[in-house]
């Protein structure tokens, strides 16, 4: 397949919020032995603060750097922030490392409490099967009844089959997996349109946020995973691109802590109305 052409206009917001430098967290943890097993936090004050857990993306390779900006970010808008860690595609993990990962990130680290579950790009791909985990086989090493409270998919890979047809970021489905000759073998665990096909919901409440110029993620993964989910909730951003969701104070990332804000209320977290906070301390 032909490399893809974008415009000025992605190719500039996908510089100026990849280039933004990487914010500090007053506290970090782990949750495994891993060095990769680790996590950034962002505590709020608040007891009753909404726990967001942010899915970072970059294609399943790429570490949580370029998202602690925007974690910052939202912990200044009152939400209690873990960005976490894992294994990733062409060193630790890949399939099943990676799910592993995130399957013990979900588990584990929001500690019986309610909370979102946020994910970006191939983090929402992560965040999407999170929710699908109870659509897995019982025998499946990933299945589980325990599911996030609720789930934002902001711009997410829905269907890995087309991520590998179109080739995105050179060959990351098909690395992410293990190549063609178990791609489809796998597929099946771990795609959240496959995974979704016969159900129609994973019963979680669940929003899908992308921008309506998102040049990264083709906008038929949105559209076909919508025309799938039967109780999913779309929010189509006008003039937003794809990197501006997570670019601090932005239009696109004041949508995103809105939508964040509406999501805890439901199940009874208290988002501070003027969205401030103090500085927590480590």
């Amino acid at each position: 397949m032909a490399s893809r052409t974008i415009s000025a206009f992605a190719a500039e917001e996908e510089k100026r919020v990849l280039s933004l430098k990487p914010v500090l967290a007053p506290v970090h943890g782990s949750y495994g032995n891993h060095p990769h097993q680790v996590y950034d936090a962002w505590p709020a004050d608040d007891p009753a603060a909404p726990l967001v857990i942010l899915l970072h993306g970059g294609y399943w390779r790429y570490d949580r750097m370029h998202l602690t900006p925007f974690a910052a970010y939202l912990s200044g808008q009152g939400f209690d922030v873990l960005l976490p860690g894992f294994r990733r595609s062409g060193g630790a993990g890949g399939y099943p490392e990676t799910f592993d990962d995130v399957a013990r990130i979900v588990d584990t680290l929001p500690q019986g409490r309610p909370y979102v579950l946020a994910g970006h790009c191939s983090g929402g791909h992560l965040a999407l099967w999170c929710a699908a985990r109870g659509l897995l086989s019982p025998g499946s090493r990933w299945y589980t009844a325990d599911l996030p409270t609720a789930v934002l998919a902001l711009a997410p890979i829905t269907d890995l089959t087309a991520t590998r047809r179109d080739d995105l970021s050179n060959g990351a489905a098909l690395q992410l997996l293990g190549g063609m000759h178990v791609f489809e073998e796998r597929l099946s665990a771990v795609d959240p349109l496959t995974l979704l096909r016969d159900a129609g919901t994973t019963g979680v409440p669940t929003v899908l946020l992308h921008g309506a110029v998102d040049e990264e993620v083709p906008l038929t993964q949105f559209t076909d995973y919508a025309s799938v989910h039967r109780d999913l909730r779309t929010v189509v951003l006008p003039g937003t691109g794809h990197y501006t969701l997570i670019e601090p104070g932005a239009p696109g990332a004041r949508a995103v802590a809105d939508t964040l804000g509406e999501m805890s209320a439901a199940f009874g977290a208290r988002r501070p109305a003027d969205g401030s906070r103090k500085t927590p301390q480590p």
